[in-house]
Parts: structure tokens; C-alpha cells; sequence
């Protein structure tokens, strides 16, 4: 199942076959049904199928190694329902912009946030893949801001050919993470602009502790607000308890400083929201995974 086909693997194609079909089918279906029937599959079969719970339950065994079992297996199908139902929110994008259009973000950044837009001030947000990351833009588009990003490739290159046309179809400017990408996202920073960065996947970056292991972090959101005399706010797209709807939590801003200080901020931010809401963070992702050496 591994062996390679075009540019990805039989696994990697055989996953992007079963979501592309989960979502055209998802997708037919009224909103309400949609979003917890997606989070249903991702909890009850598709993530036993293609390894994700199983990927979640070992990072928590990682980090909890005293929860008990029965617990661990408990938060890795939460994190299943919470993936699947992001996951038809952002391909449906504009029904889910208008769900929370009506959403009151609260937070102690919002009104630094005004005074960047009104002195034409660059405004870099610092997320991560925690409750649903788009909520915030969504909602801050609504607003009246513009807000473009920074994007990672989804690792599956058969899921991203059509992934990454849903996170550049709205919004802002949407670069794909590279040289290329990264300099695009400077020059609309620059021009006082404002974009969204995610920080927690495994990059070759500096080791901070991130739930008490070592995590390598890349220190970009640090440096090019640092370059760019950015201002640096953390928020977050927080479920409710009905799955459908969100609180919206604008920060106070990350102070400028050494680029690994800055990172620790963030990530004591993202930890904060993690230890109120575990089952929230993608548990899925390999976080943790040791820097390849040559």
C-alpha cells in the first residue's frame, strides 16, 4: 500500500478516494446534518480506517502516559468528530461564513487589532488546528477586514490538489508555505496587509517544549513580524457545545522579542486553550516527531 503513484502512494491515494467521496456526499446534505454526519464518519469509521485515531491515541499516550485507555480512545474519537466536522465547515465555506457571521469575538486584541487597521500597521494572527482555525477569519471578515495566510500543503498530494483550492477561494491572499510563498506573504504584510499563520506542526525549527516535550517550531511568524514591525495577535476558533456553533477569541498581542520567547508565547497560548478543551487540538498530527538529520 505504499508503493508510489505518480506523486504520492497507494494510501495516499486510496485516503483522498474515500474523503473525496465522504464529502461529495456530505456536501448534498442540508448544513445541519452535514457537519455532524461528517464528524460522525471521521469518529466511527473513517479514522479507525486510515490510522488517524490511532495516531491520536499515541500522541496521548505520549503525553498522558497515566490516562487510562478507555479515556485516551474517548479524546482520539472526540478529535475524529471535531477533524470531520472542520473539515465540510471549511469546504463549505461560504454557508459556514454565514453560520457565524453573526459570532461576537471577544479578547483583549480586538482593540489593538482597530488601531493596527487604522494606522495601516501590519497584522500577523497566530492560530494553530484547534477547534475550527478559520472561524476566527470568517469572522473577521465579516467585519471588514481582509485576511489573507499562509498555508501548509496537506502531506496527501492527491487530498491537497483540491484542498487548497478551497483555503484560496475566500478572504485574502492565500501563499503556500516555501520561498516563494513566504515572500508573497511578506509583501502583502508589508503593504499593510494582514494574514494568519498556523504554528503547531512539526517544522525544522527551534525545540520548545510544547505540552512537556520537546516540539520543533518553526520561528517564522516571530521573524517576519519582527522584519516587518507586525503586530503579532493569537486567536482562536473555540467549538461549542452544540458542534455547530463557535466562540471567537481575539488575544492580547505576543510582545516583540527574541524569536524563541515570542514562539514560547504563542505556544503557552495554544496550551492554555488545549488544557480548557483537549479534544479540540488535532491530536492526529505527528506534533512531536524528531528532526531528520543527515
Amino acid at each position: 500500500m505504499t508503493r508510489l503513484i505518480s506523486h504520492g502512494t497507494r494510501a495516499d491515494w486510496l485516503a483522498d478516494k474515500v474523503l473525496r467521496g465522504l464529502i461529495g456526499t456530505a456536501l448534498a446534505l442540508p448544513y445541519e446534518k452535514r457537519v455532524p454526519m461528517m464528524g460522525s464518519a471521521l469518529r466511527r469509521a473513517i479514522g479507525p480506517l486510515l490510522g488517524y485515531r490511532q495516531r491520536a491515541e499515541a500522541n496521548l499516550a505520549f503525553i498522558y502516559p497515566d490516562m487510562p485507555a478507555a479515556d485516551r480512545r474517548a479524546l482520539a474519537e472526540a478529535c475524529c468528530d471535531n477533524f470531520g466536522r472542520t473539515l465540510i465547515e471549511n469546504y463549505a465555506w461560504a454557508e459556514f461564513g454565514a453560520r457565524v457571521a453573526d459570532t461576537r469575538p471577544t479578547g483583549g486584541g480586538l482593540v489593538p487589532l482597530a488601531e493596527a487597521a487604522k494606522d495601516r500597521r501590519p497584522v500577523i494572527f497566530v492560530t494553530a488546528h484547534f477547534g475550527n482555525h478559520e472561524a476566527p477569519r470568517q469572522v473577521l471578515t465579516h467585519m471588514g477586514h481582509t485576511i489573507g495566510g499562509l498555508y501548509r500543503p496537506m502531506q496527501n498530494p492527491f487530498f491537497n490538489a483540491h484542498y487548497a483550492k478551497t483555503m484560496t477561494s475566500w478572504g485574502g491572499p492565500v501563499f503556500e508555505q516555501g520561498r516563494r510563498g513566504t515572500m508573497g506573504f511578506a509583501r502583502h504584510l508589508k503593504s499593510g496587509g494582514m494574514g494568519t499563520l498556523l504554528f503547531d506542526v512539526a517544522a525544522s525549527g527551534i525545540a520548545l517544549p510544547f505540552l512537556g516535550k520537546p516540539a520543533h517550531t518553526a520561528t517564522s511568524a516571530a521573524d517576519i513580524a519582527l522584519k516587518l514591525d507586525a503586530l503579532v495577535i493569537p486567536y482562536f476558533g473555540i467549538r461549542q457545545a452544540d458542534g455547530m456553533s463557535f466562540a471567537v477569541e481575539i488575544e492580547d498581542p505576543v510582545p516583540h522579542g527574541p524569536p524563541a520567547t515570542m514562539m514560547a508565547d504563542m505556544t503557552a497560548r495554544l496550551e492554555a486553550q488545549i488544557a480548557r478543551s483537549p479534544a479540540q487540538w488535532f491530536w492526529v498530527h505527528r506534533r512531536w516527531k524528531p528532526r531528520k538529520t543527515s
